[in-house]
C-alpha cells in the first residue's frame, strides 16, 4: 500500500478516518461498550419537581456532544424539539383526550401528579414511565412504540382535576342551599294538599301549646300575659291562613246577599230540594209556620229539612245538597 501512488494514500487516509469514526460512534452510542471508551461517561440529572410549580420543561438532558463521524456527516446529528413543535404536539394530544383518560400504564386518573407528554403526543405519569422504561430495559412509548422520544413535563390532568373539583364542590354546595331554601319554605307556608295542609296547622298548634305551657309558670305576670297575647295573634293568623274561602264566604256584605236572593227569586223554585214539599206561595216569603233558609250558593231549603241534613251528613264540614259548596245561611 505504501508503494502506491499518492492519490490513493490520501483516499486510504481518509477511508481509515471515516472507519475510526464509525467505531467511535458505535461505542458511543451502545451503552454496552461505553465502558470501552477511554473518556468517562457523563450523567445528566433531571430537575425535581416541586410541589404547586406550574412551569412546563422538556426532561431530557442536553445532547452529548457531536461525535466525529457527526461533524464529518456520516451519521445524522441529533437535533432537538423547537418550542413551536411542542406547542403542535401539545394541540395534538388535547385534541385527542389524552389528559383527559386514564393513564395506559397504571389505569389511574392523572389528578395532582406529574406527567410527561412524548413527542408521539402520548401522555403518562411521570413514575410509570420511568418505571416501564426500567423494566423494559429500552427507551421505546407503551403505546405506539417509537424509540428515541423526547419528554416534556405538563399540567393539563391536574388543571382539569382542578377544574372537575371545582365543579363538583359548587354542585353540592347549590345542593345544600336549595335543600336549607326549600326547608325553611316548608316551615313558612303551608302546602296545597288537604291532609298535608291539616298536618301543618295541627304541628303550629302544638308548638304554640308547647310554648304556653312553658310559659304557666312566669317569674312576671306581666311577661306570662304578653306571651299569651302573642299565641293568640298568632293562632288568629293561622286561622286566617286555614281556610281563607270559608272565611271569603262568611264575610259576604248586603250586597251579595242580595244577589244571592234575587238568584233565587229568578229560579222559581217552588218546592223544597230535600222534603219535596211547598216553600211558600210566593217561592221566597214564607207564609208558613216552617221558616226558610237561604244559603249563600242561592239556594233555599227549609230549616228543619237542612238542620235534618247536616246531622245526617258524614262530612265535618257540610256543603249544599245541590251545588256541593260550601255555605253560610241566613234566613228568609
Amino acid at each position: 500500500l505504501l508503494c502506491r501512488g499518492r492519490g490513493s494514500g490520501v483516499g486510504g487516509r481518509k477511508l481509515a478516518l471515516a472507519a475510526v469514526a464509525l467505531q467511535d460512534h458505535i461505542i458511543r452510542s451502545d451503552p454496552k461498550l461505553q465502558s470501552l471508551s477511554q473518556q468517562p461517561t457523563v450523567r445528566h440529572t433531571h430537575t425535581e419537581h416541586r410541589p404547586g410549580d406550574e412551569r412546563e420543561y422538556v426532561l431530557d438532558p442536553a445532547p452529548p456532544p457531536l461525535t466525529l463521524a457527526q461533524r464529518l456527516g456520516l451519521v445524522a446529528a441529533p437535533r432537538r424539539l423547537t418550542a413551536v413543535e411542542w406547542t403542535g404536539i401539545k394541540s395534538r394530544s388535547l385534541q385527542e383526550g389524552d389528559s383527559v383518560h386514564p393513564c395506559v400504564i397504571c389505569r389511574e386518573e392523572f389528578r395532582l401528579q406529574p406527567q410527561v407528554l412524548l413527542s408521539c403526543s402520548h401522555v403518562f405519569h411521570k413514575t410509570c414511565l420511568e418505571a416501564f422504561e426500567c423494566f423494559s430495559g429500552r427507551k421505546c412509548c407503551p403505546m405506539c412504540r417509537r424509540e428515541q422520544y423526547e419528554t416534556r413535563l405538563i399540567h393539563d390532568g391536574a388543571r382539569l382535576y382542578r377544574e372537575k373539583c371545582t365543579v363538583r364542590i359548587q354542585a353540592c354546595w347549590r345542593g345544600y342551599a336549595a335543600r336549607k331554601w326549600y326547608r325553611n319554605v316548608r316551615k313558612r307556608l303551608p302546602p296545597n294538599d288537604p291532609c298535608l295542609r291539616r298536618q301543618f296547622f295541627e304541628a303550629k298548634f302544638q308548638e304554640l301549646n308547647d310554648n304556653l305551657v312553658q310559659s304557666c309558670a312566669p317569674s312576671d305576670v306581666e311577661e306570662f300575659l304578653r306571651d299569651i297575647d302573642r299565641s293568640i295573634a298568632s293562632s288568629r293568623d293561622i286561622f286566617r291562613h286555614f281556610d281563607r274561602s270559608r272565611s271569603s264566604i262568611s264575610e259576604m256584605d248586603e250586597e251579595h246577599w242580595l244577589q244571592a236572593q234575587y238568584k233565587a227569586i229568578q229560579r222559581d223554585v217552588r218546592d223544597c230540594p230535600i222534603c219535596l214539599t211547598p216553600l211558600s206561595a210566593t217561592g221566597v216569603r214564607c207564609t208558613q209556620a216552617r221558616p226558610l233558609l237561604l244559603l249563600s250558593c242561592s239556594h233555599l231549603f227549609h230549616t228543619t229539612c237542612l238542620q235534618a241534613f247536616e246531622r245526617f251528613c258524614l262530612d265535618s264540614e257540610p256543603t249544599c245538597p245541590l251545588c256541593r259548596c260550601s255555605y253560610t245561611t241566613r234566613p228568609v
